[in-house]
């Protein structure tokens, strides 16, 4: 049974009116929100969920996953053709996505997820996080044209029949209508019963808080291996997405602009190369230590060191970005302190962790994806 692929709410004509409020506290204080808040509630809490996969594939003891922040959707194209070509990501069986619009402006209001699904032959289910009230942040601004059913959320895609399948909403780590990009919801992880030809088991689309402290996102992980617990019946786990593990904590520009400073003082080159590979041995311990004492292993599911994000001064998109939380005179001392690193630096944000599974292979970090030779 699934959510038929209906969008009946009529938000458009009041996102300008909610984007107005300058917190949550003054949106919830509106009389037009509140009039309009069981209809948004219901909505955020709804899953779209479409079997599309006919026939499923042949069986197979084992199962190929992959997780990808594809960014809202904005190279559509290209993410689509390097799942359906690339020797490391085509004929995927699981793929855990996060950042997908749907019926955003920004790009072209399509409904990403079910575009991806049926280029693909795969199932899906998406959930969304957010009521967008703006077209997005930095560049995204300049959009033309105005969001439709202006909705991002995460996605399961799934080469296998779907079961089960519901949404986790994970608590803020700042206000999300503070600032130039005003949101309503939370994040929340997507999770989907495989039907595998080996046996049941349970995917997790997880997209942790990227304005958020270390321990925030450690609350936002223990509260999904909370849910998971509870779930029956218990079966085999596979959690993967972007984590955010920074090692930063960017719920507020000041406290990032001290972690900045602090990153100076251990050596700009040894936090590149020894703690931005490998969050996990300190900054953003706490979460991997939960992790591994609820009986998941992501230490043989990853590469060690192997990093998935890359930062360069130059990225104009990604610094208008950083602009709308970060002081511009920062982009100075940021300049400055990765001057000793080529003026770039790279990330391990995402990850997979697993729960009675046995990997085969650990997860390859895919970078320098082409499309149509870009």
């Amino acid at each position: 049974m699934f959510v038929p692929l209906t969008f009946d709410h009529t938000f458009r004509p009041f996102l300008a009116e909610l984007a107005r409020c300058e917190s949550t506290r003054e949106l919830e204080s509106s009389r037009l929100y509140q009039k309009l808040r069981p209809d948004i509630d219901r909505v955020l809490a709804r899953v779209w969920h479409e079997e599309l996969a006919v026939p499923a594939p042949a069986a197979n003891d084992s199962m190929h996953a992959v997780a990808w922040n594809i960014e809202r959707g904005m190279r559509l194209r290209g993410v689509i053709q390097c799942l359906q070509e690339h020797p490391l990501l085509a004929n995927a069986d699981i793929l855990l996505l996060s950042e997908l619009d749907c019926g955003m402006a920004r790009t072209q209001n399509r409904f990403v997820a079910r575009e991806i699904a049926s280029a693909l032959g795969m199932n899906y289910a998406f959930a969304p996080c957010y009521l967008a009230l703006t077209k997005g942040a930095g560049l995204e601004k300049q959009t033309c044209g105005d969001n439709r059913e202006s909705l991002h959320g995460n996605a399961v895609l799934s080469r296998f029949p779907m079961g089960r399948v519901h949404s986790l909403a994970l608590p803020n780590g700042k206000d999300k209508m503070k600032g130039g990009e005003k949101r309503i919801g939370s994040q929340r992880a997507v999770i989907a019963d495989i039907e595998h030809p080996a046996g049941m088991c349970r995917a997790v689309s997880l997209h942790l808080d990227a304005h958020s402290s270390q321990h925030h996102r450690y609350l936002q992980m223990r509260r999904v291996l909370d849910h998971l617990e509870n779930l029956q019946p218990q079966i085999p786990v596979l959690i993967g997405g972007d984590w955010n593990t920074t090692t930063h904590n960017a719920s507020r520009a000041l406290y990032s602009i001290l972690g900045y400073c602090r990153r100076v003082l251990m050596g700009v080159r040894h936090v590149v190369g020894s703690h931005y590979p490998h969050p996990d041995r300190w900054f953003e311990r706490r979460l991997f230590r939960e992790v591994e004492r609820r009986g998941y292993n992501y230490r043989d599911l990853n590469t060690a060191g192997e990093c998935t994000l890359h930062y360069d001064v130059r990225d104009i998109a990604a610094n208008l970005n950083m602009g709308e939380w970060v002081p511009q005179w920062c982009f100075w001392f940021i300049n400055w302190a990765l001057a000793r690193t080529g003026g770039s630096c790279s990330m391990k944000l995402d990850w997979f962790a697993g729960k009675q599974i046995k990997p085969l292979a650990p997860a390859i970090a895919v970078s320098a994806l082409m499309a149509d030779g870009k």
